[in-house]
């Protein structure tokens, strides 16, 4: 199993398959083993490609021109083929991508390069692993691929970074490609033959934000149960919505898990006695609310992972069968699909913490406590700014769910004439879970706020871990005061929180600190 090495940081084996937490763990520098089943596919297939070329056999890319430009002949030399190609591709636009989401890319394309179905040089597998082993990042602009015939633009920066030119991230700072390669002990990659081809042409980007932004989902579904639990608790509402024989009956299996899982969080917490027969949806559909998101990340989760551990390329090369075939690898269709739920899945699941957080600090509703969770209620305004931006950051999340992966627009000559725009779904995504724990800890920082005015200490699980988390990073309100950096530091907290926990309901794939 991929693992973290003490020693050394994070190791990823490439003859084990990916998952989407080696993908996070790129973002800090990464030990990438190649076992000799990938040294041996990668030489071959190099070596079949290079008797084609020697033989004439027409292969895309090397005998002919790129993308609409296949029916003319390309350029002969290999070195202005390759320069040519990665030039005319750097043209992205926008803020830079995130460093982490980078470095994942790399990660991804480096995966499938070493299947041996590309035709690379084992030069250009080895110049990904030394990259990947510092803490360098290319500087990547945010916007220039459809994500189709790979996430060309975003691919053809990073590849001018590892051959020297462009700029990376070093200590978050940007500098000179050249100057860090040479800081770091390392040459700026040389390209040949297919090199440049197969660094671009696949979808690494779409894999890279879609592996995060599942990551990321994974623990929101957990942190999604453990603030209801401390909810209920808070309230003093029991179980009864996570009865095993009522969510059993739904039909459906992540509904009932859900439900187990949150029975474990609530065991052994407050119950007043005094609540409503039946509780407001924002705590009575938990189970099925929280369990249709699991379903659906847990479905992505696969989705990804099949993409990270195939190859997305074209054309691909076959050895053993003495077959070169063109085809559409590189189309990241079915990412772009799974990660519009996810950002569905998301949104819904920052619906139900922004409801929440309305239901504890409405006096009315919320079992006897202050408005707004403020102690001193018209002089001191408690969670009052925070809702505020909890309402507006939803209603951010919501503008960004209309779908990507049928925003067709034909282009490159109609040679593209239809595309996924996998990259945007998947960038969304992970925009959306980013937003999602802010908002996980505006209702973390209520919560917390509403354990200290009850005067009662938690004695659940959900309500412990979310006291634990907190603790000693967050004070509870008194006087007014600017929340936005325990916003923050709440959320991280208790993400951080659930990475560890050894019963978490999906898993991450952390071993605990």
């Amino acid at each position: 199993m991929n693992q973290t090495n003490a020693a050394t940081g994070h190791k990823v084996f490439l003859e084990e398959p990916l998952r989407v937490e080696d993908v996070e763990r790129a973002a800090s520098p990464l030990l990438v083993v190649t076992g000799p089943k990938n040294i041996d596919a990668v030489v071959r297939c190099h070596e079949f490609v290079t008797r084609q070329i020697d033989a004439g056999v027409p292969i895309y890319g090397i005998t002919t021109g790129y993308g609409a430009l296949v029916g003319h002949a390309s350029a002969q030399d290999s070195t202005e083929r390759s320069r040519g190609l990665i030039d005319f591709l750097t043209v992205g636009q926008g803020e830079p991508l995130d460093p982490g989401v980078v470095r994942g890319m790399l990660l991804a394309r480096l995966a499938g390069l070493s299947k041996g179905r590309s035709g690379v040089s084992l030069t250009v597998v080895d110049a990904l692993r030394a990259f990947l082993a510092t803490p360098l990042a290319p500087v990547v602009p945010r916007h220039g691929s459809v994500g189709a015939s790979g996430d060309l633009a975003p691919l053809a920066h990073a590849v001018q970074a590892l051959s020297g030119r462009g700029e990376v991230f070093l200590d978050g700072r940007r500098t000179a490609a050249r100057t860090a390669l040479e800081s770091h002990g390392l040459a700026p990659m040389e390209l040949s033959g297919r090199d440049a081809l197969a660094l671009v042409n696949g979808t690494s980007l779409t894999a890279s934000a879609g592996s995060l932004a599942l990551a990321r989902a994974k623990r929101a579904v957990d942190t999604s149960l453990i603030l209801s639990a401390a909810l209920a608790e808070v309230l003093g509402a029991g179980a009864d919505m996570a009865d095993d024989d009522l969510t059993a009956a739904t039909g459906h299996p992540e509904v009932h898990s859900v439900a187990a899982r949150l029975r474990q969080l609530l065991s052994g917490g407050f119950v007043s006695g005094e609540r409503p027969l039946q509780e407001a949806y924002s705590l009575r559909c938990v189970p099925q609310l929280v369990g249709g998101a699991a379903n659906v990340v847990q479905w992505a989760t696969g989705v990804v992972e099949n993409d990270l551990n195939g190859i997305s390329d074209n054309p691909l090369f076959f050895p053993e069968l003495d077959k070169v075939t063109h085809g559409g690898n590189f189309f990241g269709q079915s990412v772009a699909f799974a990660a519009d739920a996810v950002t569905n899945a998301l949104t819904q699941l920052a619906n139900l913490a922004e409801r929440q957080l309305d239901f504890l600090v409405d006096p009315h509703r919320n079992g006897g406590l202050p408005p707004m969770l403020t102690d001193e209620p018209g002089r001191r305004h408690g969670m009052t700014g925070l809702q505020l931006c909890a309402t507006s950051t939803v209603m951010a999340m919501r503008r960004e769910c209309v779908p990507a992966g049928m925003q067709s627009i034909p282009t490159n000559g109609h040679n593209q004439d239809v595309v996924p725009f996998g990259n945007e779904a998947a960038l969304t995504a992970l925009r959306q879970a980013e937003r999602l724990e802010w908002v996980h800890g505006m209702l973390a920082l209520a919560l917390f706020q509403a354990f200290h005015l009850t005067g009662r200490s938690a004695t659940a699980q959900g309500g412990c871990l979310l006291v634990s988390a907190l603790s000693g990073r967050v004070a509870p309100v008194h006087a007014d005061r600017p929340l936005d950096e325990d916003v923050r530091v709440a959320g991280t907290a208790l993400y951080e929180a659930v990475r560890c926990e050894p019963n978490q309901f999906l898993g991450t794939g952390h071993e605990a600190a």
